[in-house]
């Protein structure tokens, strides 16, 4: 078997998402709620790369419960509602792929997307915390 991976998802004609994946993508509801228009609004830097880096440390911030909910009613944006939604169902995306529309890194560069959080906590090991 051969270990879940991180998909690049595809809006060109004619791309179909592999079988044993699962579309994280910001529409669906394990989607990052943190934006990199978010990050260079706030002016926290200007470099689409950089945000995207802040985007998904901040996700595993939230993840891990290290960020109270954030604004907007139960269900939306970062919301404590939703946090607990994503933490217990990430042992649905254990052993798929997972496809958003992030670009994937260089080789042996780090992973900027929000789906490879995702994925390396839904596969860690039973008895490992989350």
């Amino acid at each position: 078997m051969t270990a879940p991976t991180r998909i690049q998802r595809r809006r060109t004609k004619g791309w179909r998402c592999p079988d044993n994946t699962v579309i994280v993508s910001r529409p669906s509801r394990f989607g990052n709620p943190f934006t990199i228009q978010g990050c260079i609004d706030a002016e926290w830097t200007d470099s689409v790369a950089e945000a995207r880096r802040i985007c998904t440390q901040t996700f595993e911030e939230w993840l891990d419960g290290n960020l109270l909910g954030g604004p907007g009613p139960d269900g939306t944006a970062w919301s404590a509602q939703r946090l607990d939604w994503i933490n217990s169902h990430l042992v649905d995306l254990r052993s798929k792929n997972l496809a958003c529309y992030c670009p994937l890194p260089e080789p042996g560069q780090p992973d900027h997307c929000h789906a490879a959080v995702l994925l390396r906590l839904a596969n860690l090991t039973t008895g490992e915390p989350l």
